[in-house]
Protein backbone atom coordinates (compact mmCIF):
# COMPACT_ATOMS: atom_id res chain seq x y z
CA UNK A 1 0.00 0.00 0.00
CA UNK A 2 1.10 3.52 -0.53
CA UNK A 3 0.53 6.47 1.01
CA UNK A 4 -1.87 7.98 -1.40
CA UNK A 5 -4.40 5.06 -1.08
CA UNK A 6 -3.88 4.67 2.79
CA UNK A 7 -5.60 8.36 3.31
CA UNK A 8 -8.41 7.09 1.01
CA UNK A 9 -9.39 4.47 3.17
CA UNK A 10 -11.42 4.28 6.16
CA UNK A 11 -9.97 3.05 9.23
CA UNK A 12 -12.29 -0.57 10.10
CA UNK A 13 -12.76 0.27 13.49
CA UNK A 14 -14.93 3.61 13.55
CA UNK A 15 -18.11 4.07 12.12
CA UNK A 16 -19.59 4.14 9.31
CA UNK A 17 -20.55 7.70 8.17
CA UNK A 18 -23.05 8.55 5.60
CA UNK A 19 -22.56 11.16 2.90
CA UNK A 20 -23.80 14.91 3.40
CA UNK A 21 -27.51 14.66 2.16
CA UNK A 22 -29.73 17.48 1.26
CA UNK A 23 -32.87 18.55 3.00
CA UNK A 24 -36.26 17.84 0.95
CA UNK A 25 -37.72 20.59 -0.85
CA UNK A 26 -39.90 22.87 0.70
CA UNK A 27 -44.04 22.41 0.56
CA UNK A 28 -46.12 24.73 -1.71
CA UNK A 29 -48.02 25.35 1.19
CA UNK A 30 -48.75 27.31 3.08
CA UNK A 31 -46.88 30.10 2.21
CA UNK A 32 -44.03 32.43 3.39
CA UNK A 33 -45.31 35.50 5.22
CA UNK A 34 -44.62 37.76 2.32
CA UNK A 35 -46.43 35.98 -0.24
CA UNK A 36 -49.59 36.54 2.45
CA UNK A 37 -48.77 40.44 3.42
CA UNK A 38 -48.40 39.88 -1.39
CA UNK A 39 -52.06 38.61 -1.29
CA UNK A 40 -53.79 40.87 1.02
CA UNK A 41 -52.30 43.84 -0.98
CA UNK A 42 -53.50 42.41 -4.40
CA UNK A 43 -57.01 41.56 -2.35
CA UNK A 44 -57.29 45.05 -0.81
CA UNK A 45 -56.19 46.42 -4.28
CA UNK A 46 -59.07 44.56 -6.05
CA UNK A 47 -61.84 45.61 -3.44
CA UNK A 48 -60.30 49.52 -3.77
CA UNK A 49 -60.53 49.29 -7.65
CA UNK A 50 -64.19 47.62 -8.11
CA UNK A 51 -65.02 50.61 -5.12
CA UNK A 52 -63.57 53.08 -7.39
CA UNK A 53 -65.57 51.64 -10.20
CA UNK A 54 -68.39 51.82 -8.88
CA UNK A 55 -68.33 55.16 -7.42
CA UNK A 56 -67.57 56.62 -11.19
CA UNK A 57 -70.01 54.67 -12.89
CA UNK A 58 -72.83 55.93 -10.21
CA UNK A 59 -71.44 59.70 -11.23
CA UNK A 60 -71.66 59.06 -14.61
CA UNK A 61 -75.26 57.52 -14.41
CA UNK A 62 -76.22 60.54 -11.98
CA UNK A 63 -74.69 62.71 -14.73
CA UNK A 64 -76.59 61.25 -17.72
CA UNK A 65 -79.45 61.75 -15.41
CA UNK A 66 -79.01 65.10 -14.98
CA UNK A 67 -78.15 66.08 -18.36
CA UNK A 68 -81.01 64.43 -19.99
CA UNK A 69 -83.23 66.51 -17.72
CA UNK A 70 -82.11 69.41 -19.49
CA UNK A 71 -82.57 67.68 -22.78
CA UNK A 72 -86.40 66.60 -21.67
CA UNK A 73 -87.30 70.59 -20.69
CA UNK A 74 -85.84 71.88 -23.89
CA UNK A 75 -88.32 69.08 -25.66
CA UNK A 76 -90.87 70.28 -23.43
CA UNK A 77 -90.38 73.88 -23.85
CA UNK A 78 -88.10 74.90 -26.76
CA UNK A 79 -90.54 76.95 -28.70
CA UNK A 80 -92.03 78.92 -25.29
CA UNK A 81 -88.74 80.43 -24.24
CA UNK A 82 -89.78 81.98 -20.91
CA UNK A 83 -90.94 78.92 -19.84
CA UNK A 84 -87.64 77.48 -20.55
CA UNK A 85 -86.05 79.76 -18.80
CA UNK A 86 -88.04 79.28 -15.29
CA UNK A 87 -87.46 75.07 -15.97
CA UNK A 88 -83.54 76.11 -16.47
CA UNK A 89 -83.53 78.72 -13.68
CA UNK A 90 -85.32 76.02 -11.16
CA UNK A 91 -83.16 73.05 -12.33
CA UNK A 92 -80.35 75.50 -11.67
CA UNK A 93 -81.40 76.42 -8.07
CA UNK A 94 -81.59 73.11 -6.66
CA UNK A 95 -78.45 71.93 -8.27
CA UNK A 96 -76.93 75.48 -6.43
CA UNK A 97 -78.48 74.06 -3.66
CA UNK A 98 -75.64 71.29 -3.02
CA UNK A 99 -73.01 73.88 -2.89
CA UNK A 100 -75.28 76.82 -0.87
CA UNK A 101 -77.62 76.18 1.60
CA UNK A 102 -79.21 79.74 0.71
CA UNK A 103 -79.28 79.87 -3.19
CA UNK A 104 -82.95 80.27 -3.65
CA UNK A 105 -83.10 83.28 -2.01
CA UNK A 106 -79.95 84.89 -4.12
CA UNK A 107 -80.51 87.49 -6.34
CA UNK A 108 -78.72 89.80 -8.98
CA UNK A 109 -74.90 89.49 -7.98
CA UNK A 110 -75.08 87.33 -5.20
CA UNK A 111 -77.04 84.69 -7.51
CA UNK A 112 -73.69 85.54 -9.86
CA UNK A 113 -71.34 84.64 -7.05
CA UNK A 114 -73.27 81.76 -6.02
CA UNK A 115 -72.73 80.33 -10.10
CA UNK A 116 -69.13 81.85 -10.25
CA UNK A 117 -68.60 79.49 -7.22
CA UNK A 118 -68.21 76.84 -10.14
CA UNK A 119 -65.35 76.74 -12.32
CA UNK A 120 -66.77 77.83 -15.58
CA UNK A 121 -66.19 80.68 -17.99
CA UNK A 122 -67.51 83.98 -18.57
CA UNK A 123 -69.59 83.16 -21.58
CA UNK A 124 -71.29 80.61 -19.61
CA UNK A 125 -72.41 82.71 -16.56
CA UNK A 126 -73.71 85.45 -18.71
CA UNK A 127 -75.67 82.69 -20.20
CA UNK A 128 -77.12 81.34 -17.13
CA UNK A 129 -77.31 85.43 -15.65
CA UNK A 130 -79.77 85.83 -19.05
CA UNK A 131 -82.26 83.55 -17.77
CA UNK A 132 -82.74 84.93 -14.44
CA UNK A 133 -83.45 88.16 -16.74
CA UNK A 134 -85.57 86.24 -19.51
CA UNK A 135 -88.12 85.02 -16.62
CA UNK A 136 -89.70 88.43 -16.35
CA UNK A 137 -89.98 89.50 -20.36
CA UNK A 138 -93.23 87.99 -21.27
CA UNK A 139 -91.48 87.93 -25.09
CA UNK A 140 -88.13 86.79 -24.20
CA UNK A 141 -85.82 86.13 -26.70
CA UNK A 142 -83.15 83.57 -25.76
CA UNK A 143 -80.79 81.20 -27.76
CA UNK A 144 -81.92 77.66 -26.96
CA UNK A 145 -78.97 75.81 -27.76
CA UNK A 146 -76.32 77.99 -26.11
CA UNK A 147 -78.08 78.47 -22.81
CA UNK A 148 -78.98 74.64 -22.73
CA UNK A 149 -75.46 74.21 -23.86
CA UNK A 150 -74.43 76.54 -20.70
CA UNK A 151 -76.58 74.92 -18.11
CA UNK A 152 -75.44 71.42 -19.09
CA UNK A 153 -71.87 72.50 -18.61
CA UNK A 154 -72.27 74.21 -15.49
CA UNK A 155 -74.42 71.22 -14.22
CA UNK A 156 -71.50 69.08 -15.04
CA UNK A 157 -68.70 71.06 -13.35
CA UNK A 158 -71.29 72.03 -10.15
CA UNK A 159 -71.74 68.18 -9.52
CA UNK A 160 -68.20 67.08 -10.10
CA UNK A 161 -67.54 69.87 -7.67
CA UNK A 162 -70.48 68.30 -5.37
CA UNK A 163 -68.23 67.55 -2.03
CA UNK A 164 -66.36 71.02 -1.66
CA UNK A 165 -67.55 73.74 0.31
CA UNK A 166 -67.05 77.04 -1.26
CA UNK A 167 -66.51 79.45 1.90
CA UNK A 168 -65.78 82.54 -0.35
CA UNK A 169 -69.82 82.19 -1.61
CA UNK A 170 -71.27 81.72 1.78
CA UNK A 171 -68.56 85.11 3.22
CA UNK A 172 -69.76 87.20 -0.34
CA UNK A 173 -73.25 86.45 -0.11
CA UNK A 174 -73.70 87.76 3.89
CA UNK A 175 -71.48 90.78 3.41
CA UNK A 176 -73.79 91.46 -0.02
CA UNK A 177 -76.96 90.71 2.22
CA UNK A 178 -75.61 93.38 4.89
CA UNK A 179 -74.98 90.32 7.48
CA UNK A 180 -78.52 89.17 7.74
CA UNK A 181 -78.40 84.91 7.45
Amino acid sequence: MTMASAAFTAPSHGPALKDIHLPPPPAWWPPAPGWWIVMALLLLGCVAGFWFWRRQHRRSECEGALLAEVDVLVAQHGQDPQRLAADLHALLRRAALRLDAGATQRRGDAWRTVLASVTTDAPTLDALMSLETALYRPQANIDVDAVAAAVRRWLVAAWRQQGKKVVGVRLAALSSEGGHV
